[in-house]
């Protein structure tokens, strides 16, 4: 009987490690179990429709900018050529700017609820923090504008625009902590009876170090629609909180409860006293809410400062203000957020939005208003 023949190395004459594979089958050295790529689904589709549609929207507006630019450079050369326009007066006119009158008082944005909101909402947030940066930039009297808790999906989509530009945003402070740092960086520090600053005295004593957080703690105010307490003026020395979020009025008393567990005071916009009546809802943006006070700090008048700023549309059907209907009480505010048509950062300077989104019944919280 033939023996059967074994593979042997031709140079040095060892048996090979190979064996016989059974017919059919290929060694598993050669066998690359690739997927089939994956179809993107219609939703995945749709979206990267809409992107490249806006992108374009996006190329052709900033070429009609610049065409306006052009255009106003000539007329404007044109004019100078006529001898129209006064050269000195218009390069006093060029280097005249509005005067910008501190108020002091601090404006904090808490950012601690990016789980609470899917994609659609964070970008919407993100978008009316440039429409609150802005507001503030081209303010009179401007607030010290704080953005707290700074995580998660909100920090990611942030970095994604414009080359991260909020970081650029003069005059504002991103923090990774929550707005509790107000108070606890004051562990550091104590306060004497003149109120001065004393860094690391270390004769310091828990009761100066505990009565100077509650003074802090005292001077916050939480705006929320679902507090009893109504706001009824800004003072210099206090910090305003407004919440971060769009929430479709998923979390009731969200952020009074917050409140509550830090010890700090909360407070509702008085919007029910000052507006009677409105033929929708008080359904109000985190910019908004922001602009309603930038307003009163201008004025002093709340009825002047809503009217201002809360969209014509919501006064269509027959809303009247105090001053046209002064037997009308009883109405709560409604804190909500209106989600606004995803827009890039680079775009902060439209001072208004123009989209309206999901609107809540009855007071809750997610409440950017108050």
């Amino acid at each position: 009987m033939d023996e059967p023949v074994v593979p042997r190395d031709t140079k040095t004459g060892d048996v090979s490690a190979t064996t016989e594979q059974p017919l059919g089958s290929e060694s598993s050295s050669t066998i690359t179990n690739s997927d089939p790529p994956k179809v993107p689904s219609k939703s995945a589709l749709k979206k990267a429709a809409k992107a490249e549609r806006l992108a374009a929207v996006k190329l052709e507006r900033r070429a009609k900018e610049k065409e306006a630019k052009k255009q106003k450079k000539r007329l404007m050369a044109e004019k100078r050529a006529a001898g129209e326009i006064d050269e000195d007066e218009e390069e006093r006119n060029r280097h005249k700017k509005r005067p910008r009158i501190r108020f002091g008082g601090t404006v904090v944005v808490d950012l601690s609820f990016d789980d609470k909101m899917n994609e659609k909402e964070i970008s919407s947030l993100c978008s009316q923090l440039g429409y609150t940066y802005s507001a503030n930039r081209s303010a009179a009297y401007p607030f010290s504008l704080v953005y707290t808790s700074l995580n998660g999906r909100t920090f990611a989509r942030l970095e994604s625009l414009s080359d991260a530009s909020y970081k650029r945003w003069v005059n504002t402070q991103w923090w990774h902590d929550g707005y509790e740092r107000l108070w606890q960086d004051q562990g550091n520090i104590t306060r004497d009876v003149t109120n001065r600053s004393v860094p690391g005295d270390s004769t310091r004593t828990p009761v100066l170090e505990v009565t100077a957080i509650k003074e802090i703690q005292h001077n916050i105010i939480y705006l929320t629609a679902d507090s009893e307490e109504e706001l009824t003026e800004l003072k210099p020395e206090e910090t305003y909180i407004i919440g971060g979020i769009c929430d479709h009025n998923r979390y009731k008393n969200l952020c009074l409860n917050k409140a509550k567990e830090s010890g700090i005071r909360t407070a509702r916009l008085p919007i029910g006293r000052y507006l009677a009546t409105l033929p929708t809802r008080k359904v109000l943006t985190v910019n908004q809410v922001f602009e309603i006070l930038l307003k009163w700090i201008e004025t002093r008048d709340w009825e002047e400062a809503f009217n201002s700023v809360i969209p014509k549309r919501k006064f269509q059907n027959g809303g009247k203000s105090r001053s046209e209907d002064k037997s009308a009480t009883g109405l709560k505010d409604i804190g909500v957020v209106e989600l606004n048509e995803e827009r890039n950062l680079d775009d902060v300077d439209r001072e208004r939005t123009t989209h309206t989104g999901a609107e809540r019944d009855v007071p809750g919280d997610g409440d950017n208003e108050n």
